[in-house]
């Protein structure tokens, strides 16, 4: 249960996936009844078989009973951020970074798990700055209007401040994110000019956590892997950098599954 979104993973009894769901959440307690009925209703699971309900996120915190006469059981969410990061990854240990509403950053391994900072950019900043920069607060259309978007028209480049090279930045590196919105800028622009902030930042702050670790892996997960300016932004700081950084199949509901590994454990 996030800020903005309930995200739902349903197991059964061999441990298997059996389906995911994701809401949008105005109201957390009302998002997650109807999510859970939603979810129920598609994968055609009866109430009656379901045993237990695992909860993490900061809108868990929300529930103190049961739910439909169903035990609940909650999970520290940077433990459910670090767990469903190494999973859906197939690692031992990674960074991993959780890009919900803002952003969490977790060391995660065999070891344990730690939180070790996070950042209040995420999510909300794509939404509120979209409103307020191009009254678009859809999701859906802030990727359709990003995809045909020009940074150009946005953004200031290192080559447009110095004519000398910088032996450790390319030329094409951004030197301020918005700093030049020409009149002419489209919404599109401002789009992709705010999706590339945001990736920027998230990425760039990995990199710093992994300065002075032996961790290479970067794991991102959260609503906003579904954007494929994510995986633009990613792949040109693992070049600059040399850290591998990991989107994985599932990313949006990492959180929800790590949840259920502290529950089983708990379960022994």
């Amino acid at each position: 249960m996030g800020g903005s979104t309930t995200k739902i993973v349903g197991y059964d009894e061999t441990r298997t996936l059996i389906g995911t769901l994701q809401v949008k959440a105005t109201d957390q307690v009302t998002s997650l009844y109807g999510a859970i009925g939603n979810f129920l209703y598609r994968e055609a699971v009866p109430l009656t078989a379901v045993k237990t309900i695992v909860l993490t996120g900061v809108g868990a915190s929300y529930i103190e009973k049961d739910i439909y006469d169903i035990p609940t059981f909650k999970v520290d969410e940077f433990q459910a951020i670090g767990h469903g990061g190494l999973t859906l990854a197939a690692l031992d240990e990674a960074l991993v970074v959780s890009m919900g509403t803002g952003t969490a950053y977790v060391r995660a391994s065999q070891e344990g798990i730690t939180h070790i900072g996070g950042s209040g950019v995420g999510g909300g900043t794509l939404l509120g700055l979209s409103e307020q920069l191009f009254q678009e607060k859809n999701i859906e259309t802030i990727d359709m209007l990003a995809r045909q978007g020009d940074l150009h028209n946005v953004d200031l480049f290192i080559s447009e401040i110095t004519k000398s090279k910088i032996s450790s930045l390319p030329p094409d590196v951004t030197a301020s994110n918005l700093g030049r919105i020409k009149n002419t800028a489209t919404k599109s622009d401002l789009a992709l000019g705010l999706l590339n902030m945001i990736f920027q930042t998230v990425g760039m702050l990995a990199v710093f956590a992994c300065r002075n670790d032996t961790i290479k892996d970067v794991v991102f997960t959260g609503a906003l892997t579904v954007f494929p300016q994510a995986r633009t932004v990613f792949a040109g700081l693992r070049e600059m950098y040399g850290l591998n950084f990991i989107i994985p199949e599932k990313a949006v509901f990492a959180t929800a599954i790590g949840a259920t590994i502290p529950y089983l454990e708990e379960k022994k």
